[in-house]
């Protein structure tokens, strides 16, 4: 009786491990599979209907197809910038920008070729987990959680075998 206990223990432990690895991949992974860049939130410029610590996910759109009203990202001086887009100026080739929680338009205007694309949905709170995986101590945590995982899984196979060899003498 006392054999039973710990091979189930290790196996639903594994299997949680596991499956919370793969959980927290998901929505980082397969929105990319899907061809959105994904970025995260990091300023307030956007609050409150994009929180900080959200993620945005984009699709590449072609600078003309953008209406003003539009969330866009874009690139700023290295970085990724999320703002809404109130005015697109084709003919200037740029679009003016305005973060939602700002009082001002952004002082200077994106330009076309900066454009990542059109933002489609975020998720908060999400964002921390992309910062996580996206370093490479992060990346490494993932794959130690995960080896845990399956180790508590083949652990909990062996007991099992044990289990069974002594039930059978």
């Amino acid at each position: 009786m006392k054999f039973r206990f710990w091979p189930l223990l290790c196996s639903v432990a594994g299997t949680g491990i596991l499956l919370a690895v793969l959980v927290s991949c998901l929505p980082l992974a397969v929105p990319r599979l899907l061809g959105y860049e994904v970025y995260g939130v990091v300023s307030g410029s956007m609050e409150p209907g994009i929180p900080v610590g959200s993620v945005v996910y984009v699709e590449k759109t072609a600078p003309e197809e953008i209406v003003d009203g539009d969330i866009i990202a874009f690139h700023k001086n290295g970085d990724v910038v999320t703002h809404r887009a109130v005015r697109n100026r084709i003919v200037e080739g740029e679009f003016v920008t305005k973060g939602d929680a700002n009082a001002e338009a952004d002082p200077v205007t994106a330009r076309y070729e900066d454009l990542i694309g059109r933002v489609v949905f975020h998720i908060p709170l999400i964002g921390k987990l992309l910062v996580l995986y996206g370093s490479g101590l992060g990346k490494f945590y993932a794959v130690c959680f995960a080896a845990c995982g399956a180790m508590l899984n083949m652990l909990a196979g062996r007991l099992r075998a044990r289990s069974r060899e002594a039930a059978e003498e």
